[in-house]
């Protein structure tokens, strides 16, 4: 079933809901920083276990303190879809767990 594509305002929606959050070049993005290299690197790796639940992967970068995301949605084109939303909400969940912000 394909995904459709979120308008500019419905987007802009999403966005109000996901402080720090930013549309950039068509895609959601979010930079996180964290403590220290090892609690970067065990957010990515949470990270990357909730992509796998839900089968949507982001560009994920890993900085020395950082984590940063960009997230859209191939099938749709490259659009911004509400499985980046999702994602992006699952992403925020769990990044007071890692001290990051």
């Amino acid at each position: 079933m394909p995904v459709e594509p979120l308008s500019q305002k419905e987007i802009e929606e999403r966005l109000a809901e996901l402080p720090g959050w930013s549309l950039d070049d068509g895609r959601l993005t979010r930079s996180y920083r964290l403590a220290s290299h090892f609690a970067a690197t065990a957010m990515v790796v949470h990270i990357a276990q909730v992509q796998e639940e839900l089968d949507h992967h982001s560009d994920l970068a890993l900085g020395y303190n950082t984590v940063s995301l960009a997230v859209h949605t191939h099938g749709a084109g490259g659009a911004v879809t509400e499985k980046d939303v999702e994602l992006a909400r699952r992403v925020e969940d769990l990044a007071a767990g890692h001290g990051a912000h």
